[in-house]
C-alpha cells in the first residue's frame, strides 16, 4: 500500500471534505501525529455516524447516545475503517478539531501543529490487522513529507489528554504499529 500527498490531499484516499476546520496559525509547521479511536454508537462498527458526526449531520434519535453529541462540532485529518479505508475530511494544511484542550512536549493546543487520524475502534477491541498496515503507510508517507514530523512525535490522544482521553487505548499494540511503520520504511 502506498499513499501519495499533493497539496494537503492524501491520494487515493476518499475525500469527503469536513466543515469543521480552520486555517492553521501563522507559522506553524505540522510536528505531531495523534492516533485517537472512535465507534459509533459506542462499540458498533459500521453504519457511517462517524462521517455523519465529521460534517454535522449526527441523526440524534438515531441512537440515545448520539443525543449527548450530535451538537459537537468535531473532525479529524483521517479516518481508518475496520477494512483498513482510509478516508480524509480535512485538507493536512487546514486544523481539524480533533484534540480539544491537549498539550504535548510544553506546547498546548495539539490541532494547531497535528495531523489528527481516527481509528474505528475502541479502546478494548483488538484493532484489524488492515487497520496497522494502513496506519503505517499512511505515516510513513506523513514522515517523509513533513521534516518536523518524526516517529516519536507519533502518539495517542491519551498522551496529550491524558486523564481527560484514554484511546487508542490498550488494544493498541505500539510495539506492532511500530513494526509495521519500520516496515513501509523498507519497501
Amino acid at each position: 500500500m502506498h499513499f501519495s500527498l499533493i497539496d494537503g490531499r492524501i491520494h487515493p484516499a476518499l475525500f469527503l471534505p469536513s466543515p469543521n476546520h480552520n486555517a492553521r496559525p501563522e507559522g506553524v509547521t505540522i510536528s505531531l501525529l495523534v492516533v485517537h479511536n472512535i465507534s459509533l454508537p459506542p462499540g458498533e462498527f459500521g453504519g457511517g455516524h462517524i462521517q455523519a458526526l465529521f460534517h454535522n449531520r449526527l441523526d440524534a434519535q438515531a441512537h440515545p447516545y448520539f443525543t449527548t453529541i450530535a451538537d459537537l462540532r468535531v473532525s479529524a485529518h483521517c479516518l481508518i475503517s475496520r477494512t483498513g479505508e482510509l478516508t480524509q475530511f480535512v485538507n493536512l494544511e487546514q486544523r481539524a478539531w480533533h484534540a480539544g484542550v491537549s498539550c504535548f512536549d510544553g506546547v498546548e493546543n495539539c490541532n494547531d501543529y497535528s495531523i489528527g487520524v481516527e481509528l474505528e475502534g475502541t479502546d478494548d477491541t483488538p484493532y484489524t490487522e488492515p487497520q496497522y498496515r494502513t496506519l503505517a503507510a499512511l505515516s510513513q508517507t506523513l514522515l517523509s513529507s513533513y521534516p518536523e514530523l518524526i516517529a516519536s512525535r507519533i502518539v495517542g490522544h491519551s498522551t496529550i489528554a491524558p486523564g481527560r482521553k484514554t484511546d487508542p487505548g490498550q488494544a493498541f499494540d505500539w510495539p506492532y504499529f511500530f513494526s509495521c511503520l519500520a516496515d513501509c520504511g523498507h519497501q
